[in-house]
């Protein structure tokens, strides 16, 4: 009956030691998948803050070439006339060019506007990305600390049911061993 009971609960151990080999195996694998969707991650936010800041240095770049160009036309009053000699040409100047021209500040910012608004929007765009990017670094970080503590106890489990499986195994041998050794002691009796 002892061996038995041995052999049925060596035989659980082997399906437990089974279904731990197993999980852990899955751990290995769903770990490699997550540190490759966070390296995906990784490089795609990397790239996106790089372009927000190429971005942020041309728009400034051109906000300033924009703003000399106005300072500088204000001082223009015409576009530059030629005469030709026939008598169209000997016409007076269209008279909306008697004041400086200085593009459309008044129309809500003009172009400078908009384009400080674009250069707002890949301001915000780069912190977003980097403060998101921060977090999805901590997630990933406290996924793999409980997987891996996860992993290391099944392993520890894995060990201590094998070397109780082991045990186990070794009483079975012993067990049969003595019951032949006390069948033959019967035999011999009888």
């Amino acid at each position: 009956a002892e061996i038995d009971e041995l052999e049925a609960s060596v035989s659980q151990l082997n399906e437990e030691i089974t279904k731990l080999s197993k999980q852990v195996a899955d751990l290995d694998r769903a770990m490699a998948e997550a540190v490759k969707i966070r390296q995906d991650e990784k490089a795609a936010s990397v790239q996106t803050v790089k372009d927000a800041q190429e971005a942020q240095a041309a728009v400034a770049q051109a906000i300033v070439v924009l703003k000399e160009f106005y300072a500088k036309s204000g001082d223009a009053t015409a576009l530059m006339q030629r005469r030709l000699g026939s008598a169209k040409a000997a016409q007076e100047p269209p008279s909306i060019f008697d004041s400086p021209y200085t593009g459309m500040k008044g129309e809500s910012g003009g172009v400078i506007g908009l384009l400080e608004v674009v250069q707002t929007d890949f301001a915000r765009l780069e912190a977003d990305t980097t403060a998101s990017e921060a977090t999805n670094q901590k997630t990933h970080d406290e996924l793999m600390t409980n997987s891996k503590v996860d992993k290391a106890q099944k392993s520890k489990d894995i060990e201590h049911k094998s070397a109780q499986r082991q045990d186990q195994s070794q009483s079975i041998t012993t067990k049969k061993s003595d019951l032949e050794g006390t069948q033959k002691e019967l035999d011999a009796a009888l």
